[in-house]
């Protein structure tokens, strides 16, 4: 699950960006790896919580941009997200998964009323 607030940091705006990976994900870390950290792979670890399972990091972004990021399983598997604003095919076949930080996005749903 991604969770977005609008905050204003050190007199600047920033989107607040909250990442949840439920209970029930075996893993001994995860990692928040993307554009935003030059894909370092360790260098944005989540918190795991005991008590609920889950898994959080909550980081804060410059506004107005789309940055493309992936979730890391104890330092080989890469992860999935269903709740990103979008994905791009990256260089390896695969999917990057995009979070959008401008507060008048509107997640697109193809979906029939």
């Amino acid at each position: 699950m991604i969770r977005k607030e609008f905050v204003e940091v050190d007199g600047q705006p920033r989107a607040r960006v909250t990442f949840t990976v439920p209970n029930g994900l075996w893993a001994d870390a995860l990692y928040l790896v993307g554009d935003f950290n030059a894909w370092q792979r360790v260098a944005h670890p989540f918190s795991h919580d005991d008590r609920t399972g889950q898994w959080v990091i909550t980081v804060d972004l410059e506004m107005g941009r789309a940055y493309q990021f992936r979730y890391l399983r104890d330092h080989d598997h890469w992860l999935n997200e269903s709740q990103a604003d979008a994905y791009v095919i990256n260089p390896y076949g695969t999917d990057n998964f995009v979070v959008v930080t401008d507060p008048h996005f509107k997640h697109y749903c193809d979906q029939k009323e």
